[in-house]
């Protein structure tokens, strides 16, 4: 009994280093721009002092102190677009990401992922994946956001720091 919960605490820590590195490998390419926020920086940012009269600020910055990880990768490279798709249909078939949304139109097709948390409206994990040539200077780009918060929360960080997908990310959010 003993080894086989060692061996379940093994596999959940692999399933989670996993999810971790899946899109690393894009990191240092050349023809990718890359945004990687990590926990740290998330504390660090939550902690600034903010008009407290200012609701839409602290929103988002309670918003912040929910946050583990967020990984940004694009690119207009077509080999490395292809790259990403594989990469991201190979995550999610050893990863139990729900699709949310699914968006193709003017030029470009949004996929967006999420792992529930403790309930329906916490998510652990949202994996956005856009490739289109409508896509503001990119052709693809891959977002992955780690933590425990609400869609709706997400929709104003993803306005405050410019990140792509944030259009999409807001008709998710109020569906």
């Amino acid at each position: 009994m003993k080894n086989l919960v060692v061996v379940i605490a093994f596999l959940m820590a692999s399933t989670v280093s996993f999810a971790q590195g899946a899109f690393d490998k894009f990191e240092d390419k050349e023809g990718v721009a890359t945004v990687v926020v990590n926990k740290k920086m998330f504390e660090m940012m939550s902690k600034v002092k903010v008009d407290a009269k200012d609701k839409e600020m602290q929103q988002y910055m309670n918003l912040l102190k929910k946050l583990d990880n967020l990984k940004v990768f694009t690119t207009s490279n077509a080999k490395i677009s292809s790259d990403m798709k594989a990469t991201v249909n190979s995550y999610l078939k050893s990863n139990p990401l729900e699709e949310l949304m699914r968006v193709n139109g003017d030029g470009k097709n949004v996929k967006i992922y999420v792992k529930s948390g403790a309930n329906e409206n916490i998510v652990r994990e949202l994996l956005m994946f856009i490739e289109g040539s409508n896509v503001k200077d990119a052709g693809t780009v891959v977002l992955s956001l780690t933590g425990n918060f609400s869609l709706d929360e997400i929709s104003v960080l993803t306005e405050k720091m410019s990140l792509p997908g944030g259009d999409d990310l807001k008709k998710a959010s109020k569906k």
